[in-house]
């Protein structure tokens, strides 16, 4: 039987512990708070910037300029907050970078895209689906594009609070949509805009998926499952990431048209083809050192596709800036145009002027939103991507952040606003359902893999899958209601705001 003494010594263990627990919870209850704090400082410093900026003495102009800056800023915390798992979270999964450090590489990289490469998506969602020609003044149009705003903002806020990757895309463009019909009816809308994009949406996450699946596929035949995968993997490696040094070398030169102007035809042509075969040379001298002392096997693959996997990784969250700053700020600067320029010319004002227009400081709300939502809040649907929907390791990663880039980059090239959430998870799936068939039609040993015959048993397959059917359903629910919730309740909102401009 203890002792009083032994009782005594118990129970203050048991209060230590208590307070420890307490301790802790005050600890990760101030890191929180500081998020929301810090959300606020750069929320009221875009309301400022946005004051700064007034050009109208209307009092109404000003209300819905400040407003709007204040709401794109909101948006782009919650984009930040929301998407920076689709860009990161093979990485983190494949378990070659943390999440504080997979965290900086996407801020740096999307605030890039953001400002490098994003006006013609912002073009597209502000101008080309609700036209300001068929809207009855521009008070209507701004505030149409204000409500469209918080609108979309407050349904991803609420995704990502219940851990829902929805598409920040697939949610401005129904807040424009609702907003649209309620302003002017669906007359106002470009329907045959509003079925490219569509279409786009259906027909983007899977070639994600298609792209990851060949290159794992390409990935499987020539190194995995090579009698000699180091050898092998010091000669695709660089050549795989000399053909990405090359596209997205083309890619910029085609996205800063003016730099264009200034090269001649076949130096803008030969430029690619250079930057490519210098990664590719550079590259292979880095692979070189790294296999001096790996043995050749499997687990050695590890470390040689972690570098590319970073790299993939730093241009997907590129890409992802280029491509999704128009959901924050495409609004804004619609508003911003409108405030100075008459009902008559805004329609060809939008057509003529907007890709090079933008003001700067509209792109760093976005830019600069982005990095501060992800930075504060992204690590809640890290885990989403990283971990429950398919294993991965760093080769999988590497062909699902490839192929989720080239995907999205060629998207943000045609202006079209894709959503690189339903890119980069189709490229997950499309990596986990191609395993899940290759494993049903080979049988593999060792370095050695051989076809076998398909299992028609429906338990001995179930037991065989790769991915979480359940996470697939949760997601495509999520994704299938967005449009319409964020229609409706932008469409709401514009009642609401209309009745307190009346």
């Amino acid at each position: 039987m203890p002792s009083q003494k032994d009782l005594k010594s118990r129970a203050l263990d048991k209060d230590l512990d208590r307070i420890g627990f307490i301790g802790d919870a005050a600890e990760a209850m101030g890191r929180k708070l500081s998020g929301y704090g810090l959300a606020v400082i750069f929320l009221a410093l875009c309301a400022a910037t946005a004051a700064s900026q007034i050009v109208s003495s209307d009092v109404s102009d000003v209300l819905i300029l400040i407003a709007a800056s204040v709401t794109s800023g909101y948006m782009a915390l919650n984009i930040g907050a929301n998407d920076v798992a689709n860009n990161v979270g093979p990485a983190v999964g494949a378990r070659v970078v943390s999440v504080t450090g997979a965290l900086i590489i996407a801020a740096v990289c999307e605030s890039a895209g953001a400002l490098l490469a994003g006006s013609e998506v912002i073009s597209t969602v502000s101008g080309d689906i609700l036209s300001p020609h068929d809207v009855i003044d521009n008070t209507s149009f701004m505030l149409a594009m204000l409500t469209a705003l918080a609108a979309s903002a407050l349904w991803i806020n609420l995704s990502t609070f219940i851990g829902a990757p929805v598409s920040t895309t697939h949610s401005i463009i129904g807040g424009v949509l609702g907003a649209g019909i309620a302003v002017s009816g669906f007359s106002a809308i470009n329907w045959t805009t509003m079925s490219a994009i569509a279409a786009s949406w259906v027909i983007s996450p899977v070639l994600g998926g298609a792209i990851a699946a060949a290159l794992m596929a390409f990935i499987n035949a020539r190194v995995i499952y090579n009698e000699n995968k180091i050898e092998a993997a010091c000669f695709w490696l660089p050549v795989l990431l000399g053909i990405m040094g090359a596209a997205f070398t083309g890619y910029m030169l085609l996205r800063t048209s003016a730099l264009l102007e200034f090269l001649p035809g076949p130096l803008a042509a030969a430029l690619p083809i250079g930057i490519g075969l210098a990664v590719w040379s550079f590259y292979r001298r880095v692979v070189s050192a790294q296999t001096m002392d790996l043995e050749d096997e499997t687990v050695s693959l590890r470390v040689l596709f972690t570098i590319p996997l970073l790299i993939t990784a730093g241009l997907l969250s590129f890409a992802h800036g280029a491509n999704d700053v128009a959901n924050a700020i495409a609004p804004l600067a619609a508003i911003v145009f409108s405030q100075s320029t008459e009902l008559t010319d805004l329609h060809y004002w939008f057509l003529g002027s907007l890709n090079t227009d933008i003001p700067l400081w509209v792109k760093f709300v976005g830019a600069f939103g982005i990095s501060a939502g992800l930075l504060l809040f992204g690590r809640r649907l890290i885990t989403v991507v990283s971990k429950k929907i398919t294993k991965l390791s760093p080769v999988r990663a590497f062909c699902i952040a490839l192929a989720a880039a080239i995907t999205v980059l060629g998207a943000s090239g045609l202006g079209l606003p894709v959503s690189s959430t339903h890119i980069a998870l189709g490229a997950v799936f499309g990596v986990g359902f191609y395993r899940e068939w290759y494993f049903n039609r080979h049988v593999v040993k060792g370095n050695e893999t051989k076809p076998g015959k398909f299992i028609r048993n429906r338990e001995e397959r179930r037991r065989l899958r790769l991915v979480r059917r359940s996470n697939l359903m949760t997601i495509i629910a999520a994704w299938i209601v967005t449009v319409p919730s964020a229609a409706m309740l932008a469409a709401g909102m514009f009642q609401l705001v209309t009745l307190a401009f009346s």
